[in-house]
């Protein structure tokens, strides 16, 4: 299913994220990747105030930043609770893409290092000098093995075709191999922040 981000947005941005904790609720298994931005639940709510932000402004849409923020601040909860399994590759331009002050920055990567602790999420960074096994391709989500949501400039792209699904599923095992975890990634989440510093 192709649906139109200013159809999705018609009436701003909470409407969006509530459809992410109804999806989430249903959720035992995600696997996430995204090359260039911090995935949405585990943004800080100034990091994704910002990034709202610019979808209002990007779309021309209500502004209900606020409310959308609260909405996926909710999500985090799922993070704390149930037996669910988050699995997300970031791509090191992850962490260094600027959204607000070098201080909404720093609270964000403050905020990997501090998740990335939790028995439910496996995060692994693919670094920019890492040999990929698969090509970069677009930022998705897969949702145990019954759909990937695919992010794109105009729509929200939803796979349900087993066939599809399991493209996915095997693109980000591919990814996973070029990702680094545990301690490199902390040095590179480091790095990072000393950069902010330099």
């Amino acid at each position: 299913m192709w649906l139109e981000w200013r159809r999705m947005f018609a009436s701003g941005t909470k409407r969006r994220q509530q459809r992410s904790i109804d999806l989430y609720e249903k959720t035992k298994v995600f696997r996430v990747y995204h090359p260039t931005v911090v995935w949405g639940t585990i943004q800080t709510a100034e990091y994704a105030a910002e990034i709202l932000r610019q979808v209002v402004d990007f779309y021309e849409i209500p502004d209900d930043v606020e409310e959308g923020v609260a909405k996926r601040m909710e999500r985090q909860q799922y993070l704390y609770r149930g037996d669910r399994r988050y699995n997300v590759i970031l791509g090191e331009q992850a962490l260094y893409t600027r959204f607000g002050d070098a201080n909404i920055m720093r609270g964000q990567l403050d905020r990997l290092l501090a998740v990335m602790t939790l028995p439910r999420l496996s995060l692994g960074i693919i670094p920019t000098k890492a040999a990929y096994r698969i090509w970069p391709g677009n930022a998705f989500t897969t949702f145990d093995d019954r759909m990937v949501m695919v992010e794109t400039y105009s729509a929200e792209l939803t796979v349900t075709q087993p066939r599809e699904i399991a493209l996915y599923n095997r693109a980000f095992s591919l990814l996973q191999q070029s990702a680094l975890y545990g301690k490199p990634v902390r040095e590179l989440i480091s790095d990072a922040l000393d950069d902010l510093d330099g």
